[in-house]
């Protein structure tokens, strides 16, 4: 059983006297019988990747993840940021994936579905193209086994490098500012305009997101609560790999992780962090199978108050080095000094700080690989547009009936093979 608070299981009390007949036809039971897939290159994983999962999730009772290789990933879109083994790896502590398929294929077609035994798979509203502007989801989209979930706004992978290679301290907050808007269009934004998309717009957190993420288990008689705190910016697997540790030192954990607010961030980390404010970061842990709750700008010091009021047992921290509080204290001078302060190590010393270098040492590549895909959405937006031109007058260069969606269209650039599809999305502005 997967200890994420969302896989309920029948215990006693809970019988509602139907028989076994009964509950076999049942729809809750159908439901989860039913297998999902999902696939993706799931590079620099963001809220938004674990959005589109959990969505899915809801759609079916088994959700099967397949992970492109880095191979894959170089033909069609360009260089990954991470390797396969971290992206399958981070794509595994989401907590509403139930397994994944390494090695996936990256055109996603009906013999792939029965392989793995799933019933349809699911994506985004947006388009996933092949190196030659084909959509990915043609053929499981053509045989009725292609289901759609929402987009995340305000996040992608496009806009995460662009606040990595801007240095600015609010980039976060000012997506109207001029030399983001600049940098933006450099980093996501072909010859042809912005792709809905790719263009970036500006993430407004609520209650109700933050309450589809959370799991909402209370810590149970037995449970060791365990605390760490930290920016963790960017989530990351070296995030992960911390907290599967920190998951490891006891046999019932409820661990809860303590976010610091951006200002807080900024002032021990400096430059331009965090790169996510305090509301992404907070939707990139909670989507961690490891995670029982989140403080939402937790204090700096871990001191008397909060350990008492979450009645810790456990305070853990990395190898990585404390800076002192405002004051020159050490924040976490009251957990040692009540003996449950602990140092773990996770073998993985991944930081934010080596992503951004990452990138910033491959910046003309990534560049490169976002105008490429921006061109190609743009293609497809051209051939949408034409399609329903022709659907609304007919086509008036050959006087004849229009030809149907599913064919092989050659917009502007003619370099761009586009097999469209009814069920794509008919979005044509920004």
């Amino acid at each position: 059983m997967i200890k994420n608070g969302h896989h309920a299981s029948n215990g006693p009390g809970r019988d509602t006297g139907s028989t076994p007949r009964d509950s076999a036809c049942s729809p809750e039971k159908r439901k989860r019988s039913v297998r999902v897939w999902c696939d993706g290159c799931y590079d620099m994983v963001h809220y938004g990747h674990s959005n589109q999962l959990r969505q899915a999730k809801a759609m079916g009772g088994i959700l099967i993840v397949g992970v492109h290789t880095d191979a894959e990933i170089s033909k069609h879109k360009g260089p990954p940021v991470f390797t396969q083994a971290e992206r399958y790896k981070m794509v595994r502590a989401i907590k509403w994936v139930d397994d994944i398929v390494e090695g996936a294929p990256y055109v996603t077609t009906l013999d792939t579905l029965d392989q793995h035994s799933c019933d349809f798979c699911v994506h985004g509203d947006d388009i996933t193209l092949t190196v030659d502007g084909k959509d990915t989801y043609a053929e499981v989209k053509r045989e009725g086994r292609y289901r759609e979930c929402k987009r995340t706004q305000g996040v992608s992978t496009t806009d995460l490098v662009g606040r990595m290679l801007l240095m600015t301290k609010a980039h976060h907050s000012n997506i109207d500012n001029s030399d983001y808007q600049q940098h933006t269009d450099n980093f996501g934004k072909g010859p042809k305009g912005h792709s809905p998309w790719t263009g970036v717009s500006q993430f407004l957190q609520t209650s109700q997101k933050i309450i589809q993420f959370a799991s909402g288990k209370e810590p149970q008689p037995g449970d060791t609560i365990i605390y760490v705190a930290g920016a963790f910016d960017l989530f990351h697997i070296g995030h992960v790999d911390f907290l599967e540790t920190v998951f490891k030192q006891a046999e019932k954990p409820y661990v809860i992780v303590g976010l610091h607010f951006d200002q807080e961030v900024n002032r021990y980390k400096g430059k331009n962090y965090p790169i996510m404010n305090v509301h992404e970061r907070t939707l990139s842990v909670l989507a961690c199978r490891y995670v029982s709750e989140v403080v939402i700008g937790a204090p700096y010091a871990v001191g008397k108050d909060l350990l008492d009021h979450f009645k810790v047992d456990l305070v853990c921290h990395g190898k990585t080095e404390v800076s002192p509080d405002k004051d020159g204290t050490d924040p976490y001078a009251e957990p040692k000094k009540r003996g449950v302060f602990r140092t773990v190590d996770s073998v993985n010393d991944l930081t934010t700080d080596d992503i951004v270098q990452r990138i910033i040492e491959n910046r003309l590549q990534f560049e490169a690989r976002n105008q490429n895909k921006e061109a190609k959405e743009m293609a497809v937006i051209e051939a949408m547009r034409l399609r329903e031109e022709g659907v609304q007058g007919g086509d008036a260069t050959q006087g004849g009936p229009v030809e149907p969606a599913s064919q092989v269209l050659h917009p502007r650039p003619p370099q761009h093979t586009l097999v469209l599809h009814p069920s794509l999305p008919h979005r044509i502005t920004h």
